[in-house]
């Protein structure tokens, strides 16, 4: 059953905690979170969440990038579960780009990401699988697992300069192109 879940905000601990592995993927529990998981991240306008951000310690993370008032630009994609993810390798450049986050409302930053990941994962159904991911996309997916690692998006910005206020953000960016 999907289920809007509550986000957790930034304070609480269990987003600076180490996710645990996912162990059984066909647990019916485990299927629910995934369409639980992917239900509230598109009730709450987001291109992505991870499971420890509804107080799941677990390495599992949705992506569903797709173009919404916090993203415009965003590119459509189908939710995508990804259980047990990890970068195997990645590109020397890195781009700044902006990027919010559901459990910290209100801000901000621009923050250095690889341009291009190469990751594996395994999906809903207990299949591995391996891609390369460029620019929002990888974005969306580093962010993600930083989620899982117990980090958000403050902690990877270069300076306090790169960090704005939503309004800010909207005048800068969405209102002025």
């Amino acid at each position: 059953m999907k289920t809007i879940l509550q986000i957790a905000q930034l304070g609480e601990p269990i987003l600076r905690e180490l996710a645990q592995p996912v162990i059984d993927i066909t647990d019916p529990i485990f299927q629910e979170l995934i369409d639980s998981l992917i239900a509230t991240s598109i009730d709450a306008k987001g291109v992505g969440i991870a499971a420890p951000q509804v107080s799941e310690s677990c390495r599992l993370f949705i992506i569903s990038s797709h173009p919404n008032p916090r993203y415009p630009n965003a590119p459509l994609m189908e939710p995508t579960a990804m259980i047990n993810p990890q970068i195997v390798d990645h590109s020397q450049e890195k781009v700044k780009g902006w990027e919010g986050c559901l459990s910290v409302p209100g801000l901000r930053g621009l923050v250095p990401r690889y341009q291009t990941i190469i990751v594996e994962y395994l999906d809903r159904y207990g299949h591995l699988q391996h891609q390369e991911l460029t620019d929002f996309v990888a974005r969306i997916f580093q962010h993600e697992l930083d989620h899982l690692n117990g980090l958000v998006f403050l902690d990877r910005l270069e300076n306090d300069h790169d960090l704005y206020s939503e309004e800010e953000f909207q005048q800068l960016i969405i209102n002025n192109g």
